[in-house]
């Protein structure tokens, strides 16, 4: 079970690096994943994770207390908001309802979150 564990952690892991470099990806959801499989079954793969300088403080507040800092908050829904606009003049409708209600459903979630 822990080989399995650390297969589905280094996918997390994967997608997660996916997500730092293509900003239609999140990044921070597939690091909890990552943190959840590594802590059953590699310690030191989940503590390289919390100790990052940059992307361990937001795993922690997220673990920790639920919880997404306000400079987070604004990244994600300005992000989320340019994928609509782009989705808006790339692909038209019926495509850009979709990002739109992404927005607006995510954007709300993420805005109502402990800071």
């Amino acid at each position: 079970m822990r080989l399995a564990y650390r297969v589905l952690g280094y996918i997390a892991l994967a997608l997660a690096i996916i997500g730092a470099v293509l900003p239609i990806m999140p990044t921070v959801p597939f690091l909890l994943v990552a943190v959840y499989f590594f802590a059953r079954s590699s310690p030191e793969l989940e503590k390289k994770i919390l100790d990052h300088p940059h992307w361990g403080p937001q795993v922690k507040d997220w673990r920790d207390r639920r919880a997404i800092s306000r400079p987070a908050k604004t990244m994600a829904i300005g992000a989320m908001a340019v994928g609509a606009v782009v989705t808006w003049y790339t692909l038209g409708a019926p495509y850009y309802y979709i990002s739109i209600a992404i927005l607006l459903i995510a954007g709300a979630w993420i805005a109502t979150r402990n800071e």
